[in-house]
């Protein structure tokens, strides 16, 4: 487990842009937190360091956004989905699998077995602008990459 402090959404993105740029294809990470925490910011930090200039928002009412960059980005907000019907979780398998990070907000309904090998990291508001960034699981690239970043 890594715990990082960001004191602002600007290191939120920043160390999401760590994420980014460690990404492998295959990677995924699971985002969590109450809203407000900051998981949007890392995506769009993650994003950026894709390589993706294409601004990035929550895709909360469309489930999916698809973004290209050096490797694709899958970004998926699973909060409005009260459970995975067969013909979603069809649907959501090929970003899972597929050759992008796959960033996914809201995860509770992701199946264990999609889970397996996933980045958990859990966003938690400790004051108005402050976050708590907490990498619980994940593939030792991502984990180094942000121990690195905390290092300095």
């Amino acid at each position: 487990m890594l715990r990082l402090i960001s004191e602002s959404p600007a290191e939120t993105i920043a160390i999401g842009r760590r994420l980014g740029e460690a990404a492998r294809a295959g990677d995924v990470l699971l985002l969590q937190g109450p809203f407000g925490a900051g998981k949007t910011h890392l995506a769009q930090g993650i994003a950026e360091g894709l390589g993706i200039r294409a601004t990035v928002t929550s895709p909360s009412f469309i489930l999916a956004q698809e973004y290209r960059g050096r490797l694709p980005l899958y970004h998926l907000d699973l909060f409005r989905l009260e459970r995975l019907d067969p013909a979603t979780a069809e649907a959501l398998a090929e970003y899972f699998e597929g050759d992008g990070v796959c960033v996914v907000e809201w995860p509770a309904l992701v199946p264990a077995t999609w889970r397996e090998g996933a980045t958990s990291i859990v966003l938690r508001p400790l004051g108005d602008q402050v976050r708590e960034v907490i990498v619980e699981t994940g593939p030792t690239h991502l984990v180094e990459a942000l121990r690195r970043a905390a290092r300095g």
